[in-house]
């Protein structure tokens, strides 16, 4: 394999991993805040314990993300060198803001709310989690400005003498940073975040209403894991709608600025009007576009996905075939022959992988809120199953998320402005490899990187297993007072718990 196939390969492996840790922090950092900002201002101790319980989880996450994250940065500068000599005035500044700015944001505050408890004042103790959640949501904001910029290029002018990408002054730089593409990606990311979080804390408190009812400890099911529970359903169903709305004004926008990804999506070979969407498709789904059969059809919804309009002439579709004519023309002096096709097998069920997985928190959902009703709780061992087998459903329709966008761009790995296509800012991937690093180096440090992160990603298991596998601190009467875990006498304030040995936290 040569340095590109390989760089690619490494790339693609280590960002899929760091991908799954992001939506969880992005998620779950805010989810926390929630629930320490309800202890601080109830003082009912079930939601100190739910806080304590999921913030052991968000600091495991927390540690690995950065742990993985810190691997991506390198890469630009050894494996894609080329790539960032060519976009490094545009694409590092967020990169620089987002360190700065953000990162030490949430870390410094981070650290200060797992040292702080019994030292802060409580407004500034709960404070302090609320700052990371805002410093993980703007690191998800700086970070997807470059990758958005990379999908639609703006802000930017090409300096012929230099050979590289600049951006265009102060207005670029703003340009930049409200870049249509990146308020799409943005949206759509934040709210499968949630998704994410949501259905990470109704599972697995899901999982332990079912868990202590069975064991006879249903007052502790009842005053804190139907709370918790209640926290992750409702996440749910306020980010699968925005999940849905910003996904729909993404593929409109990506019809206009990437038409190619979205016709490979559908394996749509030739341009047509209402254009349905198939649940399946069978035939080579080679990039010759050749023998590809559709399958339970929905007629006119990839036009609707596209345009808006289900039939009639505006919900013309251009196919593969129209746009790689199109592109061969458009760029055949500078060049030659390229394939300008997705690899259709990855973009086709890569988003489909990334709509239907997501369906099982709706399930989640749908379930949860029925048998929790009026105060209820629930000993259903299918329900316990479900919560299990949804919690990692979004995280993986995630990362089929990341796929498809990343994949559905190639060959470009900066893609050119439809509306400005002749003005230089873009490039193929192929172009943006590094000149100098051997595909020795590249295949020795993709082998190093994969089993590292595969041991990493077994830590990570096995520590957030453990840790939820422990539950919170008894809620014993004799030792809460109340049996909503207030103190005796009618106290908002909770009694002091006993420090849980087994993590630092």
């Amino acid at each position: 394999m040569e340095s590109l196939d390989l760089a690619r390969w490494q790339f693609g492996i280590t960002t899929v991993y760091h991908f799954i840790l992001v939506p969880l922090t992005i998620g779950l950092s805010t989810l926390v805040a929630i629930m320490h900002t309800a202890w601080t201002r109830t003082g009912n101790a079930r939601w100190h314990r739910l806080t304590k319980f999921f913030g052991k989880v968000l600091l495991i996450n927390f540690a690995l993300g950065v742990a993985t994250g810190i691997v991506q940065e390198f890469q630009f500068g050894m494996n894609w060198s080329e790539y960032s000599r060519f976009v490094g005035d545009i694409f590092g500044a967020p990169l620089a803001i987002e360190a700065l700015a953000a990162f030490f944001l949430e870390s410094t505050f981070l650290g200060l709310w797992i040292f702080g408890e019994g030292k802060l004042p409580k407004w500034l103790h709960n404070a302090c989690i609320w700052a990371v959640a805002v410093g993980t949501t703007l690191s998800a904001y700086w970070i997807l400005a470059a990758n958005s910029w990379m999908q639609h290029p703006v802000g930017a002018v090409y300096n012929p003498e230099t050979g590289r990408a600049e951006l265009d002054g102060v207005a670029g730089f703003f340009e930049v940073m409200t870049n249509n593409t990146l308020i799409a990606a943005y949206s759509h990311t934040i709210t499968a975040s949630f998704l994410v979080a949501g259905t990470f804390v109704a599972g697995i408190c899901g999982w332990w209403i079912v868990r202590s009812v069975r064991a006879g400890r249903e007052h502790e099911a009842r005053k804190v894991w139907r709370a918790g529970a209640y926290v992750g359903l409702v996440t749910i169903l306020v980010s699968g709608v925005g999940v849905i709305a910003s996904g729909d004004y993404q593929g409109k926008l990506m019809y206009e600025q990437q038409p190619m990804k979205m016709s490979a999506a559908e394996a749509l070979c030739e341009g047509e009007e209402a254009a349905a969407f198939s649940l399946l498709t069978i035939g080579d789904l080679s990039n010759s576009c050749e023998g590809v059969h559709h399958l339970i059809q929905i007629p006119g919804l990839t036009s609707f996905l596209g345009t808006g309009s289900f039939s009639g002439e505006d919900s013309y579709l251009p196919g593969v075939n129209d746009i790689q004519e199109e592109y061969t023309e458009r760029y055949a002096d500078q060049f030659g022959e390229v394939d300008y096709t997705p690899n259709l097998a990855v973009t086709y069920w890569s988003f489909r992988l990334m709509i239907g997985l997501a369906g099982f928190s709706a399930a989640l959902a749908v379930a949860g809120l029925w048998l929790l009703r009026r105060g209820r709780v629930t000993g259903s061992r299918w329900f316990s199953r479900l919560c299990l087998v949804a919690l990692p459903m979004p995280f993986l329709a995630s990362s089929f998320g990341w796929i498809f966008t990343e994949m559905g761009r190639q060959p470009w790995v900066v893609h050119p402005n439809p509306a400005n296509p002749v003005d230089n800012v873009y490039l193929l991937t192929q172009d943006g490899v590094s000149t100098v690093v051997s595909p020795g180096s590249v295949i020795i440090s993709l082998v190093v990187f994969t089993l590292l992160y595969a041991a990493l990603g077994v830590v990570w298991f096995l520590l957030i297993k453990r840790y939820v596998r422990e539950g919170v601190e008894p809620l014993a009467e004799d030792l809460t007072g109340d049996a909503d875990g207030s103190r005796p006498g009618g106290g908002d304030a909770p009694r002091e718990l006993e420090p849980t040995l087994s993590f630092a936290y």
